[in-house]
Order: C-alpha cells, then structure tokens, then sequence
C-alpha cells in the first residue's frame, strides 16, 4: 500500500523537479521549425532568383491544402514576390512567459543592412510599434515603426533586455554564440546562417546582448510602374480624338460650349442584358450653383489608347524586377473628359489639373464639382474613370442643348460583371477576384496609374480639343489632385510620374486593407472576406435579428493601433484574421500610396525631380480613417505639408455640416459644408496657378483648417460620437 501511494508523489515530485529545471533554464526564443516556430519574416523561406532585384524569391511552405485552401491560394500568390513586407507584421515566439513591459524600441528592433543596389541605408536603426502578446502561443507580435525601404536587407534584433515574468533576462539557448547555429545544421540553411551571423557580428549594442535575431529583404514596390512609365515615355502616341459624338446621321466633335447645354443624360450601363440606369450630369455645378459661374466655357469629350496590362482576371502578370519587363496584355480605348477656362488661352495653352475621382464615383460626378474653380485661376481640367468604374462599355452620354439635336457620345463605362450575376455594379471589375482574391484591387489602382500616365504622355504630344490646329493644354505644367481613391492612386502617380509639376491628393490612406479595417464603411467588406475563406475566420456570434447576411458578420482582429501600450490577445482566432490582414498588406505594397509617399519629395526615383504637394484630409474621416492617412504623410515625411479640416469644430458650429467629413472638398451643394468646400478647392486652385509656390490657408486665421496640421500626426479614429 505504501508502494502504491509513493508512486503518485515520486511522480508529482518529478514533474515538479523538471518544471523547475525548466524555470531555472530560462525563457529563449524559439527556434523550432515552420513559420510559427522561429521569428518571422525570414529570409530562410526564400530562395535565390537572380532576376528580381532582391536576389530573392518568397518560397513560404503551404499548409493542407485540401483544408486551407484559401491559405494556399495567396500562399501561391505570394511565393511571386521578390521580398517580405515593407511594413511587417512580425512574429517572435517564446518557449515561456515575457514580461511584456520590457518590450520596447531599446530590446527589440530592425538594422537596416543596406539597398541591394547602393548600400543605402545601411546601419539605420527601426523601433517597433503595434505590440501584441498573445499568451496561449506565448508569441509576440508587433510591427515596425515605419515604412521600410524597398529590396533592402534588415536584420531583426531581439536582445536580453527583453525579461521573463519572474524579472529574468530571456537567454540565448539554441542559437548559438556566433548565430551560425540557428535553424540546425542542414545544408540549405548554410547561405542563411552566415548572412544572419554576419549582420548580427555587424550589431553594436551598449545596453544589451543580442540572443536572437532574423534576417530578412524587402520586396520592391516600384520596380514595374517605373518600367511602364519608361515604356509609355519612349511612345509616341495617336492624338486624342475629339470627333467621337454622334447626332444620329454623322460624327461630330464632343466639344460643347456650356452657355448651350441644357441638361447631360447619363445612360449608365448597370447590366448585361443591356441594362441601363439614367441619370443627369451635375452640369448646374457650373452655373449659378457651382463655386465659380461662368469660369469653364467648354466641356469636351476624347478617345485615347492605353497600354492594359492587366489580365481579364484583373491582375498584373508578376515579372522579375531586376531583369523582367511588364507586357501589355491588351489596349484599352479611354474616354477623357475635358473642362476648359473661359479666360483666353495662353499661347502655351491652358495648365491643366488631372482630377482623379473616388471609389464608386466616376469621371461624372467630383472632377463636375471642382472644375470651375480650378477655371477660375485659369486652369483646365481632365478626368477619367477609374478601371471597373463608370458603368459597363455601352454606357452613354446624351448631351441636351437649347434649340439644338441632341448629341450621344460613349460615356467610357470601364465596369464588367465579373461575378457573371447579370448586374455590373459600381466598382465591379477594380479588384481581383477568386484564386487570386488576396491581390484585391493592387493591380486595378496600378493599371489606373499606367492609364493617367498614357494620360501625360498625350498631352505631352500636343492635346488639340476644338481643332483649330493649336495646343490647347499645356505639357510643362501638368498638375494632379484626386479625392479619396483618386488620392490613393494619385500618390502613387505622383511618386512615379516625372512630368507632374505638383499634387494636392485630398483624403488619401493606405493601405486598402487597413481602410476596411478601421472604416465603418468599409468593414463589412472585411468580414464578407473572412466569412467566405476556406475555412472561414469570422471569430465572433453573428450580431441577431433584424441583421441579415451579410450585414450580420462580425469579427475581431484585436490589433493595436499606434503608439498604445502593449495589448495582450484574449480573442480565440484574432491572430489568424491579423495574419490574413497582413499577408494581404505585403501583397499590395506595389499598389499602396504609402509606399509611393517617399518617392514625392524625400527620395525621388531616378529621373524624377521633388514635387511640392498639399494632403489635405479632415479630422474623425469615417471612410479613410485618420491613422491611414497619417501613415502615407509620416511615410513621405510629409507632415509640414498636411492640411488638415477640423470637422470636429465645425460640426460644433452647425451639426448639418455632418459627422463624415470624407466628403468636405465636394460638398458645394450642402449648405452647410460648401463654404468649406469651395475653401479647400481654391487653396488646390491658388497651388497649382502658383506651380506649386503658394500654399494658402483655406479659412485665412479661421480655426477650421490647420495649414500645416497643428501638432502630432493623428493615430486615433476622432470620430464624432
């Protein structure tokens, strides 16, 4: 009896001798095999491809893919990429316990090892940010503290001055002393090992000892929009044709005077069948309505050609970016829309502003709002859709004149119905779809930029609207502004394309997937994401009746914002919709603004000259939230060149202004917010008549606009409750 009852305790007394020989080990990061095993990003799952500019290729191990499939599509999509993230989300895990609180920039951080090209950057160090500690994986998440630099190598640092709960510095056990052990002995691991204890012998470090470390490079972001710039550059073009409207017996040119219109009928293809919505242009927004009547003389419409070189599966076929070449995969024939000034034409012709209109809009609706105080200073305007906007290919345009035919001309729908329901809806056609899902709208925001830049390039041949055999606008002074998307991918334009004299991007953010993280009005989209993966990652109750589905869905990624002390993850599957998140963040690096921002005035691309820019965004933006914004301007380092819209105080004024101010630029028909509208446009009018020299202040000594933002840049939400 005694022998059956010392079994139990010799055995209790030996698990409880081993879990103290555990305690007494120490805490250590681990190093075990796949992804969760050992930090992350490393460049121990790449391999060599000497036709990207990294020397690199992504070869991340897939999972089951009979269970995860949606895993292993963007898996595939990924293992194109020639480098891990420009902003990571990292990964480090722990054999125990950390206390988190001893997690900062001095413990752990980023060694910038050099451009692969130039050495550029080499030795600059990167704190962390976005910290998260996730207690059942006993793994550490968190970001770097800003944009890192395309197709660089960066050696992740983990020191001792990261402590174990019970106070104690974490050790190096498995590592090795010289690093040259990490990741075991095997053969395909030797390159990895000696570039990893070479960057960390390159390491000084007074405060702390270095016991863990990963090595990785970053994918290049701007290899193929410089390529196709270069391209379109060494073009020459077909002029614009101006002769594309029809009065039912012959073709004529679409150029009206707006003394004669009485009414623009837009007949929107919104279906296969053909199906067509109609509405009416807001041609009164040029009137007496608008913010400057009688300032535009002339609206015109053309037909351009345009290089597409996306697929019908809306994505850009990857090449190698140190010796691919990106190739057209079609043409695309655009309509340009043409706002010309009632003051006389310089001999040069008139400036011209490109205005890039948002998501779900068209060429008909914003670029309508802004002409004619942009006419006001002299400047013309053009436009166009955005690709899967504006409706489907028959769309049209009926232009109603006093006392005169009518006249029909293509409205240049760019929309197809690619979930083949019948319908084309409003931005159907922007974005990836299916296997490919996980590119999203990357390479519809990107083959936008290509058709702006075709754009360019036909004004630098010489654009002759009325056909009078003269220049009607001007090639040294081309300008851009854009509202929302059209300030997402007019940073993006304004980061590559060389002949643009300046920009004024209004409510820009990025990324895409962090506007649908942190948009109320985008986050439903999220969730119908997750919902519909394989598996799907929705990891909250649907909300109940009345909501239906979609508009049920709800999930919770628990990611930290900015600058806010560490979070510990008490979520079940909030890791899992965070990785989602950032593997798609990686994949549009190409196609994120804050990727582009550097290229605008703190590090131009060759070639290309600093641009003076405005951002003007509003505080508490519920489409574009004020974080995304933030990290295109700290980016770009951008910050002195912020104007920033207190909705905040004017909704104190006069609460019909409206909680949302993403829309303040536009909102002339508001009685409320035109004021501030017509305000924001003439500071983008007095810019760009300046070429760029004068920067006013909308509201003069007003406190409704910060010219530049007062203090720090805003990391936090500010929506109005």
């Amino acid at each position: 009896m005694f022998k059956a009852f010392a079994r139990p305790l010799l055995a209790a007394g030996a698990l409880s001798l081993f879990a103290s020989m555990a305690l007494a080990d120490g805490v250590s990061v681990r190093d075990d095999p796949g992804l969760a095993g050992a930090p992350f990003p490393s460049n121990r799952y790449t391999v060599f491809d000497g036709t990207q500019n990294t020397l690199r290729r992504v070869n991340l191990p897939k999972p089951d893919c009979a269970v995860r499939v949606s895993d292993c599509q963007d898996i595939d999509v990924i293992n194109t990429l020639d480098g891990f993230s420009t902003q990571p989300r990292i990964t480090v895990p722990f054999t125990g316990d950390i206390d988190v609180s001893t997690v900062n920039s001095d413990t752990i951080f980023l060694v910038n090892l050099g451009d692969t090209f130039t050495l550029r950057g080499f030795g600059e160090r990167v704190g962390i940010n976005q910290v998260l500690w996730d207690p059942p994986t006993k793994t550490l998440v968190f970001e770097s503290d800003q944009l890192l630099q395309q197709h660089s190598r960066y050696l992740l640092v983990i020191t001792d001055g990261v402590r174990d709960t019970r106070g104690k510095k974490i050790k190096g056990d498995g590592w090795g002393d010289d690093f040259g052990l990490a990741f075991g002995r095997d053969r395909d691991g030797a390159d990895y090992r000696r570039d990893l204890r070479d960057g960390v012998q390159g390491v000084r470090h007074d405060h702390h000892k270095i016991v863990a470390a990963s090595l990785f490079s970053t994918q290049s972001t701007s290899a193929d929009l410089a390529k196709i710039n270069r391209q379109i550059k060494h073009s020459t073009p077909a002029p614009v044709d101006f002769r594309i409207a029809s009065t039912g017996v012959a073709t004529v040119p679409a150029v009206f005077p707006v003394a004669t219109l009485t009414a623009i009928q837009f007949n929107r293809q919104t279906g296969t069948a053909p199906l067509f919505t109609s509405s009416f242009l807001p041609t009164v927004a040029l009137g007496a309505a608008g913010p400057a009547p009688g300032a535009v003389a002339q609206v015109a419409y053309g037909r351009f050609r345009s290089p597409d070189y996306e697929t019908a599966d809306k994505f850009i076929p990857p090449t190698g970016t140190l010796t691919g070449m990106p190739q057209p995969q079609g043409t695309n024939d655009l309509i340009v829309q043409v706002f010309l000034p009632a003051v006389q034409k310089p001999a040069r012709g008139w400036p011209v502003a490109i205005f890039g209109h948002g998501f779900g809009d068209s060429m008909y609706g914003a670029p309508w709002v802004v002409a004619s105080t942009l006419a006001s200073q002299g400047i013309a305007t053009v436009s166009i859709n955005v690709v899967g906007h504006g409706g489907g290919a028959l769309g049209s345009l009926a232009v109603l004149r006093a006392g005169m035919p009518t006249v029909v001309v293509p409205a240049g729908g760019r929309g197809i119905d690619q979930d083949g329901n019948g319908t084309i809806d409003s931005t159907e056609g922007s974005s990836a779809v299916g296997s490919k899902n996980i590119i999203c709208s990357r390479d519809g925001l990107r083959q936008t930029v290509v058709d702006l830049m075709q754009l360019v390039r036909q004004i630098e041949v010489g654009i002759d609207v009325d056909g009078d055999g003269s220049v009607d606008l001007d090639a040294e002074r081309i300008y851009y502004a854009g509202q929302s998307f059209g300030g997402i991918y007019g940073t993006i334009f304004l980061g590559v394309e060389p002949s643009i004299k300046a920009g004024v991007p209004n409510v820009p953010g990025g990324s895409i997937i962090e506007i649908v993280r942190l948009s109320p009005s985008f986050r439903l989209l999220g969730a119908i994401a997750l919902a519909t993966r394989q598996p799907p990652l929705i990891n909250l109750p649907p909300l109940p009746p009345p909501a239906t589905f979609p508009f049920n869905l709800v999930f919770n990624e628990n990611i930290p914002l900015r600058n806010q002390p560490p979070v510990i993850n008490n979520v079940p599957g909030a890791l899992a919709i965070a990785e989602v998140f950032d593997r798609t963040e990686w994949v549009s690096q190409s196609g994120n603004p804050v990727s582009y921002a550097p290229f605008i005035r703190r590090q131009p691309l060759h070639g290309n000259d600093v641009k003076p820019v405005i951002f003007q965004f509003a505080k508490g933006d519920m489409t574009v939230p004020n974080p995304t914004t933030s990290a295109i301007l700290r980016a770009g380092d951008l910050k002195d060149r912020a104007t920033y819209f207190r909705n905040d105080l004017a909704f104190a004024v006069n609460a019909a202004v409206g909680k949302n101010p993403h829309t303040f630029l536009t909102n002339i028909f508001n009685p409320a917010g035109a004021g501030y509208a017509v305000a924001a446009q003439r500071q983008i009018a007095t810019f760009f008549a300046s070429g760029g020299a004068t920067t006013i202040d909308p509201d003069g000594v007003g406190p409704f606009f910060e010219t530049p933002i007062a203090g720090p840049l805003p990391e936090t939400l500010n929506f109005i409750p």
